[in-house]
């Protein structure tokens, strides 16, 4: 029997959407990143994109385990001579870009390759429960009741 591979002509992405609100953020980024490279589906192909799009929304209520919403740093630089700066994950579920915390977590498990960044672009995080992919029909995921330990634990 040969290995079936994939052709881009036979992959089909359908629409997920995903309510993070009281969701532990690193088992639902990895579950994300899974559905963004299509690592659930039978016909996965390493060398083709057959991942789904996945809408995630009520992104700055999601839940840290642990003191990870006061330590949990975020850093980058800015270019300039001793620019590194830093924020932590509170600051940012705080902030209007709470989005930030989702879309880090989920775009490091990614490849860092051409093909990560075309699945990292079929993620769209909100902060809010509104979304403008109504038209798409996405199918809701619920990750509380896939397992017990995805909805426990942490400062919401």
């Amino acid at each position: 029997m040969k290995t079936y591979s994939a052709k881009p002509s036979e992959v089909e992405a359908k629409w997920w959407i995903i309510d993070a609100e009281g969701v532990v953020l690193g088992r639902m980024a990895a579950i994300i990143a899974t559905r963004l490279r299509g690592k659930h589906k039978p016909m996965y192909t390493p060398n083709i994109d057959c991942g789904d799009h996945v809408v995630v929304i009520n992104a700055d209520k999601v839940r840290l385990t642990g003191n990870k919403r006061e330590d949990k740093m975020y850093y980058w630089h800015t270019g300039y001579p001793g620019g590194i700066k830093s924020r932590t994950a509170e600051k940012y579920l705080d902030s209007p870009q709470s989005d930030v915390v989702v879309r880090k977590a989920i775009e490091r498990m990614l490849p860092k390759t051409k093909m990560g960044r075309e699945q990292y672009r079929k993620l769209k995080v909100y902060a809010g429960a509104e979304h403008p992919h109504e038209a798409q029909q996405p199918q809701p995921l619920d990750l509380a009741s896939m397992n017990a330990k995805n909805k426990r634990g942490g400062a919401a």
